[in-house]
């Protein structure tokens, strides 16, 4: 398995995070289960609005998929691009160990 973290730093206002949970729902998310591999995905949000989306993904390929079919979508009709200003930063990680409760699983 592989991890992909995707930081937004900086702090987001009401408008620019209602903007990107529309882009997030009606245009990312439908792009990224279209690709194989994908497992599961976490929005961790600050109350300021910053971010950190935790992708997990069979392989480290799915990633990169992912990556390009998100960037491959159209705006909708409604979409301000100058409040989705994109990621700071994207990572990719193999993932060693999976624990729930304690227990290492992999």
């Amino acid at each position: 398995m592989y991890a992909q973290l995707t930081y937004f730093d900086r702090p987001r206002g009401p408008e620019q995070l209602a903007a990107e949970d529309f882009a997030n729902e009606e245009r990312i998310k439908p792009a990224a289960l279209a690709v194989p591999g994908n497992i599961r995905t976490y929005v961790l949000r600050r109350d300021d609005g910053s971010e950190v989306v935790v992708s997990i993904a069979e392989t480290e390929q799915a990633l990169i998929d992912t990556q390009k079919a998100i960037m491959s979508t159209t705006l909708l009709p409604g979409e301000d691009p100058a409040l989705l200003p994109g990621a700071d930063r994207v990572e990719i990680y193999p993932v060693h160990q999976v624990f729930e409760h304690g227990e290492a699983l992999s």
